[in-house]
């Protein structure tokens, strides 16, 4: 069956699933012929408009530490966690970077990926809103709401957690399921009641809606950003992904340092104001580190949680999508 048949059916059937097939294939012509192939000296990097690698592109540090083992570097922008690792699994990428709930829906459909590192956790960079003039006071008052959030991103095991503590099921309220443009629409016209979001993006609706905090992830979620590859690619330029960790740690140890610096890199990146910025910045965390045993365990909680729920297909072990040291 020829691609765009393929594509006609799966339109008609799964829409959803049809658009994530065309993602990747464009993605796929897009890439360097053979780029992924281990006799090409190149890495090929995903990021979001926001955390550390864009600091790392913007500084070129990458490329720095790439020149003299012969690799190029390409960037690629996503607009989300789940858009990213469909290029990883399309195979247009070899490395990026999500929070903590993307590689647990990935790695249950199969995708080869691994677990190269992760920063430290930044619970207070997440949160559920609701309109400043909501009778909603409480997350036990969401019963019956819609929620907006983008599906499998960090957020998801937020509502998820929230959900439980306040005595609700996941079922007791109207999910919707809307990437952070869209759901910001939605939250200002009133169309859903609460939306989940993370930094910046929820920095700059606190500012520009005055919106209300329900909950954070402090004391309910580590909300832990990782690193990841292929693990096809991990294993065959080792060399290619610690030096893409040491540039990371590098560019982090400088941002710590210096977040109003920071701040102006990455405001007219994202079209977010630098003072904006800054009260994000502030619930950041820096530092990449080895994934251990503690955040391995963390990820499995929440893998062993989606499937309880049924947002997962099948049963996975995350101790198995870990990257193994070099020898």
């Amino acid at each position: 069956m020829t691609l765009v048949k393929t594509l006609s059916k799966l339109a008609l059937h799964r829409p959803l699933r049809a658009a994530a097939v065309l993602l990747g294939f464009l993605f796929a012509v897009a890439a360097p012929p053979g780029a992924a192939d281990a006799g090409e000296k190149t890495i090929r990097v995903g990021y979001q408009k926001y955390g550390t690698l864009i600091l790392v592109k913007s500084k070129g540090a990458l490329e720095e530490k790439l020149k003299p083992l012969g690799y190029d570097v390409t960037w690629s922008e996503f607009a989300s966690g789940p858009a990213l690792l469909e290029a990883l699994n399309a195979g247009a990428i070899d490395v990026g970077t999500t929070g903590e709930t993307p590689p647990i829906f990935s790695q249950a459909a199969g995708v080869d990926l691994v677990y190269v590192a992760n920063e430290p956790a930044s619970p207070r960079g997440e949160a559920i809103l609701v309109p400043k003039t909501s009778a909603i006071k409480t997350v036990a008052d969401l019963k019956g709401k819609k929620v907006a959030l983008n599906k499998g991103s960090n957020v998801h095991y937020l509502l998820v957690r929230a959900l439980e503590a306040a005595g609700l099921a996941y079922t007791d309220i109207q999910t919707v399921f809307l990437p952070p443009a869209d759901a910001r629409a939605a939250f200002e016209k009133g169309a859903v009641d609460a939306w989940v979001i993370w930094d910046p993006y929820l920095a700059a609706a606190e500012a520009a809606t005055g919106g209300r905090t329900l909950a954070t992830g402090e004391g309910l979620v580590p909300n832990n950003q990782f690193y990841l590859a292929t693990g096809k690619y991990s294993a065959q330029n080792p060399q290619a992904v610690d030096a893409f960790v040491e540039a990371i740690a590098e560019v982090d140890k400088w941002a710590e340092k210096n977040p109003a610096a920071v701040a102006d890199v990455v405001s007219p990146l994202t079209g977010i104001p630098a003072p904006i910025l800054a009260v994000a910045l502030q619930r950041q965390s820096y530092g990449v580190q080895p994934i251990d045993a503690k955040v391995i365990g963390e990820q499995q909680k929440i893998a062993d949680a989606f499937l309880a729920l049924g947002l997962i297909p099948k049963p996975i072990v995350i101790a198995d999508a870990i990257r193994k040291p070099r020898s």
